[in-house]
């Protein structure tokens, strides 16, 4: 589901379509593709773990806008 809160220039099923294209959503998927299995328990507990730019946090990179934006070309 993909919730734009209005501020989209396509349609919130559009993105949620581009989503589903571009990631895999299978839980194996998202382990797979995010590296999950690799423990950083201790650098995830100091300071939270969102919002950080180091490499070992998977889920803050945004390293597939321009797969994303190709396909809604």
């Amino acid at each position: 589901m993909v919730n734009s809160y209005g501020t989209g220039k396509r349609s919130d099923n559009e993105l949620a379509s581009l989503v589903r294209k571009v990631f895999p959503l299978s839980p194996r998927g998202m382990i797979d593709h995010l590296r999950l299995r690799q423990p950083i328990f201790r650098k995830s507990a100091a300071y939270g773990h969102f919002g950080r730019e180091d490499v070992d946090f998977t889920w803050e990179r945004v390293d597939a806008i321009d797969e994303l934006q190709a396909k809604a070309a």
